[in-house]
């Protein structure tokens, strides 16, 4: 199997409030080999939609009304009821300030992808959130992947990430969000490639949940 045939069972939702934008990602996940995408103008669109056709992976966009990116994926990760709470969400948005990054990790929001967007970088996070799923946290005011470090990378974000040293305003570039969103690992030693496995179809497991709850907040 070649690259086009990696997503071809995965279902994909778009949620923007500009047909433009939802336009371009469309082609983009046709060239990638998607067959099943769907589109929707806005969250509330998007609620109604996921509940009689459950995407396997959202690229959701933040300013919107009646509400937000934001608000949508609290929305679905506090619906318990819902089938699609363990849902992957992934972030498009061409704001990328740090307190925006770090609102839509605490949301549950799964990945964060800057605009302009391209087919390698829209790969790349797809990939990632398919080979290398979080598990999720079920904790007081918080349900999503998990938020939580390794000791050491968690002293690392204090230190890196504290809000007297990084600016709520400062702008993050993608390799940022990446380990932002994936500290213990490397996202250029897990993706080395734009090329997809030859020899597997690509596959959304619900991921691992526990209980047990995130450190003290350093956001």
């Amino acid at each position: 199997m070649g690259q086009k045939s990696y997503l071809a069972n995965i279902k994909f939702l778009i949620v923007d409030d500009n047909a433009f934008m939802r336009t371009i990602i469309r082609r983009i996940l046709a060239t990638l080999g998607v067959l099943e995408i769907r589109e929707a103008n806005d969250g509330a669109e998007a609620l109604k939609m996921i509940q009689t056709w459950p995407a396997d992976i959202v690229l959701l966009d933040w300013e919107m009304t009646p509400f937000d990116g934001i608000e949508f994926t609290q929305m679905v990760r506090k619906a318990h009821d819902m089938t699609n709470t363990f849902m992957p969400i992934i972030m498009v948005s061409a704001h990328s300030e740090y307190w925006r990054i770090s609102a839509a990790r605490d949301a549950g929001v799964t990945e964060f992808l800057v605009k302009p967007i391209s087919a390698k970088t829209l790969f790349a996070r797809i990939r990632n959130v398919i080979e290398n799923p979080r598990p999720f946290v079920n904790a007081p005011g918080f349900f999503g992947p998990d938020r939580r470090r390794h000791e050491e990378a968690h002293q690392n974000e204090r230190r890196e990430h504290d809000p007297d040293v990084l600016s709520p305003d400062r702008v993050m570039d993608q390799d940022e969000i990446n380990l932002y969103f994936n500290p213990e690992s490397s996202d250029e030693a897990n993706m080395p490639h734009y090329d997809a496995p030859n020899d597997a179809t690509a596959q959304i497991s619900e991921p691992e949940q526990t209980e047990e709850a995130p450190p003290e907040s350093t956001d």
